[in-house]
């Protein structure tokens, strides 16, 4: 390719659309979530309590994360100041029932500064003292933890294709979805898995949600870098022979896509995950050529068209 991928144009809005047979469907919920975690409905579930508070700490966003932890100590101070209050002239050198006082005092004991210009003056304030000292180092070594393990935690950042498209590669319709490393680094020994979800009847006139592995041509790379294209042929034995969009979305049919590898930088295992309904696989579309050459002769990856797919041209004596 000669020419420059940043002079091209980009191609009109109405090369994406959704295609016929489904426009209009209306949207089902995803078993696999775009987001960062799956948005279904257990119902009949106990309640996890604190056994799973861990768990949910890790993956809480970081806004939601800081947040909480800035209003969880503020709110300890606050309880033992109120503590402290309960006994008049318990911290030496307060001003008697004076709020501020009292909480900057629990701010300098459960974080262990003591200052020296306020100091328990009764019996009843040591213990209080001696229990927001213990309460002060429990909460400095779970939020050291959490901490951490929140930095160290390896994660992936792929960048998967809005649609899927189906077109013909060497005269055999194909499936195909683009995927990106969106770090500058490598995951080694990137593996990809497809799967096809159904729903089907059986004789007895239930339905079920059936699960179908898809075979790509190529499911795993050495080196995953830059961009890696997933194509499923879809020939005699497919899961998707015979299919139509109409047939797919009849089906709520959905395609799970998963990535796993080695982090190269943090030698630990990542993935990464996505799916996609019927009326996000656009038949006869094919994706844009993002690969190209600059004027210099350095080989380029134009990720603004990464999404952009383009229909096929008719076929003489197509109708």
């Amino acid at each position: 390719m000669n020419a420059v991928l940043r002079r091209r144009r980009r191609p009109p809005a109405r090369e994406t659309a959704r295609p016929q047979g489904v426009v209009g469907a209306s949207p089902r919920a995803r078993l696999v979530a775009r987001g960062t975690a799956d948005r279904i409905l257990a119902v009949g579930l106990p309640q996890p309590r604190l056994g799973d508070s861990y768990h949910w700490l890790l993956h809480l966003s970081w806004p939601r994360f800081l947040l909480g932890g800035i209003a969880l100590y503020l709110a300890t101070n606050a309880l033992f100041a109120l503590l402290y209050l309960a006994q008049p002239a318990a911290i030496e050198h307060a001003r008697p029932g004076v709020f501020s006082d009292a909480f900057f005092f629990s701010v300098q004991t459960i974080a262990t500064l003591g200052y020296g210009v306020m100091a328990p003056a009764t019996f009843y304030a040591n213990v209080i003292v001696t229990i927001e000292t213990t309460v002060g180092l429990i909460f400095l070594a779970v939020a050291t933890g959490l901490v951490f393990a929140r930095f160290s935690r390896p994660t992936a950042r792929v960048l998967f294709s809005r649609v899927a498209v189906v077109a013909p590669y060497n005269g055999v319709p194909t499936l195909s979805l683009r995927l990106a490393n969106q770090r500058r680094n490598q995951i080694l020994q990137a593996e990809v898995d497809v799967a096809l979800l159904l729903d089907e009847v059986t004789q007895e006139g239930d339905t079920i949600r059936r699960f179908y592995d898809l075979h790509l041509a190529r499911r795993r790379s050495p080196v995953f870098a830059l961009t890696f294209t997933v194509m499923h042929p879809i020939a005699e034995g497919s899961p998707l022979y015979g299919a139509t969009p109409a047939s797919l979305a009849a089906q709520n049919a959905e395609l799970v896509v998963t990535v796993t590898g080695l982090d190269e930088t943090m030698a630990a295992a990542v993935n990464a995950r996505t799916s996609y309904l019927a009326d996000e696989i656009l038949w006869g579309h094919r994706f844009v050529d993002v690969m190209g050459l600059t004027d210099e002769g350095r080989r380029m990856i134009d990720y603004r068209r990464f999404h952009d797919t383009t229909p096929l041209a008719p076929r003489v004596g197509d109708a």
